[in-house]
């Protein structure tokens, strides 16, 4: 990338002077941990500092329990940009990059249940747990025609629902469902996926040169290798640097 960037693109992508980044929290692959100031650290918070340094000024990180509620407030000025899964039903409000990372999404199942592949879940009779709000669940809601979704609000939730009422499958991240299965015995995961969460950078769909110059920094970031350093950094199991 240039190392100038135009007044036009940090007055739309910095209004305020700082870089407010919109940070998913239960993402635990793309938010690996604290920094001592209590600052989110790992792919996505790097990834924004980043976008901030090419823009010339400081960032701050705006913190979300959901992925639902960061781009529930895509239209409230509360941040410039979003770390987000790039999901239609988002894009209707917001301008987002191609992907920079993804995530396989499949389901756990118990261990004697008769599905070989993810692919074939979408039966009638079927249950699904899953958590609300996520890129996975809008998947599931514009594409399972015959399973019926049953959606939780808290991170435990889809498990415990999974459990107390032995349902016939529990839809999540893959690497997160490899924790899942060390804690439920008599579950395995099924081979395969039913999407990939494709992870991007969002900002305002009036911010037409600030989107423009996220898209061009996102196939830098991934043409560099700087994705990959970043997940290399982090130490994160199961999360790819998008195609």
């Amino acid at each position: 990338m240039t190392a100038t960037v135009s007044e036009n693109v940090v007055r739309e992508l910095a209004p305020t002077g700082v870089l407010r980044a919109g940070i998913n929290m239960s993402n635990m692959l793309l938010v690996t941990g604290r920094t001592e100031s209590g600052d989110p650290a790992g792919v996505a918070p790097d990834m924004a500092a980043e976008i901030a340094k090419r823009l010339g000024v400081s960032v701050a990180y705006v913190k979300y329990e959901k992925p639902s509620l960061l781009a529930d407030a895509a239209d409230t000025n509360a941040w410039d940009i979003g770390l987000i899964g790039a999901e239609p039903a988002r894009a209707e409000r917001i301008a987002f990059t191609s992907a920079y990372c993804e995530i396989e999404a499949t389901y756990l199942v118990p261990e004697n249940s008769p599905f070989k592949s993810a692919a074939e879940v979408d039966q009638a009779g079927v249950r699904i747990s899953v958590k609300r709000g996520t890129a996975y669940d809008l998947w599931l809601t514009r594409n399972i025609k015959h399973a019926t979704v049953l959606r939780s609000d808290t991170p435990e939730g889809p498990i415990n629902q999974f459990v107390a009422d032995k349902l016939e499958a529990m839809a999540s991240l893959r690497p997160a469902l490899l924790e899942d299965v060390k804690k439920v015995p008599g579950t395995k995961i099924l081979p395969g996926n039913f999407t990939a969460v494709q992870q991007a950078i969002g900002t305002a769909r009036k911010n037409t040169a600030g989107a423009a110059f996220l898209s061009d920094f996102v196939a830098e970031a991934k043409r560099s290798g700087l994705v990959a350093r970043l997940i290399e950094r982090h130490q994160v199991q199961g999360l790819s640097v998008a195609p």
